[in-house]
């Protein structure tokens, strides 16, 4: 999974989008038979929860990194990078989870991608979340 993960954030236009590819790909493969039963269903009954397992170690400190970086550059917010990967890695999870129990996968899959996306973008700086407009709907939304 790191692998695949990685490949695509490094595919990127750019550091933030990398960033957020990754995070929705790590989501979505919550739909791949393999993942679901070893990483989401066998693998947390035999080895316990999944946020103490050292693979979740490293994802949670690349994503420290990442926020760190994005931080630096202006970006995102001034949030503590540790506090907010470990909050988005554990939003995640949940999501993957979810997912991986759904009566409807495919649907459940794009509920979770579109509210995680939108925990995504509370971290960006006003600057980068560009310009705001009201929809039809009336609902504020901003640019990507």
């Amino acid at each position: 999974m790191s692998h695949r993960l990685h490949a695509i954030s490094s595919k990127a236009k750019d550091p933030w989008r990398g960033f957020v590819d990754e995070n929705i790909a790590y989501i979505e493969m919550a739909l791949e038979p393999e993942i679901q039963r070893i990483f989401l269903r066998d693998g947390p009954a035999v080895l316990g929860d999944p946020s103490s397992w050292p693979s979740q170690s490293e994802c949670n400190r690349s994503m420290t990194e990442n926020l760190g970086r994005l931080k630096k550059d202006g970006v995102i917010i001034d949030v503590d990078p540790e506090g907010a990967a470990r909050l988005l890695s554990g939003a995640a999870l949940h999501a993957a989870q979810w997912i991986a129990h759904a009566d409807n996968p495919a649907a459940t899959s794009k509920h979770a991608v579109k509210a995680f996306k939108a925990l995504l973008d509370g971290l960006l700086t006003r600057a980068k979340q560009g310009p705001a407009r009201v929809s039809r709907a009336g609902r504020l939304e901003r640019g990507d």
